[in-house]
């Protein structure tokens, strides 16, 4: 591939004046220790934490009593004994965004394919998975320095078990769990999806969660939406549950796409195809929907997730709307019979 002067030494600068991290070596990152206590400091909140923002930056600290976020605007505390699981992982993605597309696509000859080659990085990410105070099921997902991932997992694995109870047996329809219990009006439990048939990072399973909890919650005309595990004696029973099993999933590559120019727009994409079983506590609501989601875009792992919770809500609203619409007929016709 042949590249003119100018544009050689333009790809060759960029490449030499990327960051360590950004060629994939770990990043010093966090605090020297003390007493039991560690700080990484250079922390962005992906998604997933509750009263934090997406995107907002600060800090982790990391003791015997769980782990911290602090932010600009806020801080939340998930207590040791809450959190479930702590796992990293990583994603290449490209540098700049759109502004590096822009900036590939000015370069003639080939030379945008060029420096694709050189122009992404390696995001790595930490998810923890927790119970709130209620019980019911979280996974926030953070962006940070390999190093520093590293850290933080260690600490955990050099600090005490906890004791987790079983949680709650989720796999029972809603009819057996709420027999003789009130049962709250538009209400719909989320049940944490099953992977079984597939491998899928943490990032992904814990992302897909908290975007199908937000875009549920924004449905017009729904009334409270549980988590699993959530204890439901102060609202009552879920009216109807929402079961998820993940079919198949592929991770998408940015790096590929770029480097492969037209063709990497139908190739390196991010995929997954689930199954989505809506009931309710009558019985008579039992639909499934199958559902894919393909998506290309500058953060593979959000964007993935999002566009399962939109889809997956429009469908239970449009699976609901009908069961009510043949419940009234249904209901009509038998008053008219009496």
């Amino acid at each position: 591939m042949r590249i003119t002067g100018v544009y050689f030494f333009l790809v060759l600068n960029i490449a030499l004046c990327l960051p360590n991290h950004a060629l994939g070596a770990a990043a010093p990152g966090g605090e020297t220790p003390q007493a039991g206590t560690w700080t990484s400091t250079n922390v962005q909140h992906a998604y997933g934490l509750p009263d934090t923002k997406p995107k907002q930056k600060g800090k982790l600290t990391v003791n015997a009593d769980g782990l911290t976020f602090t932010g600009k605007s806020s801080a939340y505390t998930i207590p040791r004994s809450s959190i479930i699981a702590v796992s990293s992982g990583n994603e290449r993605v490209e540098l700049w965004g759109m502004k590096g597309r822009i900036l590939r696509m000015a370069i003639p000859n080939g030379g945008g394919l060029a420096a694709a080659g050189v122009m992404h990085h390696k995001v790595n990410m930490l998810t923890v998975e927790f119970n709130d105070v209620r019980a019911g099921y979280h996974g926030a997902v953070f962006y940070l320095s390999a190093s520093d991932a590293e850290r933080i997992l260690a600490s955990f694995s050099q600090m005490p078990p906890t004791h987790h109870e079983a949680p709650a047996t989720l796999q029972e329809t809603p009819v057996q769990a709420c027999l003789n219990s009130a049962v709250n009006p538009r209400s719909v439990l989320v049940a944490a999806p099953v992977w079984d048939h597939t491998e899928v990072p943490a990032a992904y399973r814990a992302l897909v969660y908290e975007h199908i909890m937000d875009r549920m919650q924004s449905l017009d005309g729904i009334g409270h939406v549980y988590r699993e595990g959530e204890d439901n004696r102060q609202y009552g029973c879920p009216e109807r549950a929402i079961r998820i099993s993940i079919a198949s999933f592929k991770q998408g590559s940015q790096v590929k796409r770029a480097v492969m120019g037209p063709v990497g727009f139908f190739v390196g994409t991010t995929q997954m195809s689930f199954n989505a079983n809506i009931t309710d506590v009558s019985g008579q609501l039992n639909v499934t929907e199958q559902l894919k989601a393909t998506v290309r875009g500058e953060s593979e792992s959000k964007n993935v997730a999002d566009s399962v919770a939109k889809k997956l809500a429009k469908r239970y609203s449009v699976a609901v709307k009908n069961f009510e619409k043949v419940r009234t007929v249904n209901s009509t016709d038998t008053a008219r019979l009496r």
